[in-house]
């Protein structure tokens, strides 16, 4: 019979490979441990965004002049702002509009902010004519719901949550905390330009944007026009807050919405050509 012999500088190589392994499996498994929660937490939270949305309407010359005798032409506002918030898990989304605190503006504040509304109402521009209420949206399933408000009147509009063609561009820096990298796309005839961080790895922004590897905390549109900005994150769970899909508005789908809108808008053309009188609802 052949007999085998061991060398016992082998075993003793295998031995601390084996216990190498060991060593370092459980190193794998502490770190695993240890960073599983983090990201858990880093996957829900909410964040305050700032929207500023430029004027498209334009001030009569006639107005102007007088506004300008009086010292007041330049203080006619040339944007509207709003503050919002983003509440966000793994699979969800929704944006709401952030409570605003009541506060009496001065007389001539009050009446200048009364003028531009009533520009602003008068204006052709959709922009001008057209406020994002709520936005929800489901990552896994691919849709989303809105409550837009157009020329007065809340519509709910339900459908398939857009998908972008974005550019990674290479582009980083810091912003609140959190390294973030440019990405750009362009959809429905607007350029988009987006700031996302992989530290917040849900693929989700300020209304329907999204579809990064990673949180929006900039959107820019149409070079500035429509501007949506982080201005604080808060990545703990959400507790009691409930992420729901909208409910209040006309229930109307995509294409009936936009059909609304064009008509209207033409109308508005036309009235401020003087040839019809705006209708109603």
């Amino acid at each position: 019979m052949q007999h085998t012999t061991i060398n016992p500088h082998i075993c003793g190589n295998t031995r601390r490979r084996y216990g190498v392994t060991r060593l370092t499996m459980r190193f794998i498994l502490l770190l695993s441990l240890t960073l599983i929660p983090a990201m858990l937490v880093a996957q829900e939270g909410r964040i305050a965004f700032r929207r500023s949305v430029q004027f498209d309407f334009e001030v009569p010359e006639e107005l102007e002049k007088r506004l300008e005798q009086r010292g007041m032409g330049d203080q006619i506002p040339s944007q509207r702002s709003s503050e919002l918030i983003l509440l966000f898990n793994q699979s969800e989304s929704v944006m709401i509009s952030a409570p605003r605190p009541e506060q009496e503006a001065p007389m001539r504040v009050a009446r200048l902010r009364g003028l531009g509304t009533r520009l602003r109402m008068g204006s052709s521009s959709r922009s001008d004519q057209e406020t994002l209420l709520h936005s929800y949206v489901s990552f896994e399933g691919g849709t989303m719901a809105e409550t837009r408000e157009f020329m007065g009147r809340n519509f709910l509009i339900s459908g398939t949550r857009p998908i972008y063609k974005w550019k990674l561009t290479g582009e980083q820096r810091e912003f609140l905390g959190h390294v973030v990298q440019k990405a750009t796309a362009e959809h429905d005839g607007s350029m988009i330009e987006a700031w996302f961080t992989m530290e917040i790895p849900v693929q989700a922004g300020p209304g329907p944007f999204g579809g990064l590897p990673g949180m929006i905390l900039i959107a820019s549109i149409d070079e500035g026009h429509t501007v949506y900005t982080a201005t604080d994150i808060d990545l703990t769970k959400l507790g009691e807050e409930a992420i729901r899909a909208p409910e209040e508005g006309s229930e109307v789908t995509r294409e009936d919405y936009e059909r609304i809108v064009a008509e209207k808008l033409e109308e508005v053309r036309k009235l401020r050509a003087g040839r019809v009188r705006r209708p109603p609802f």
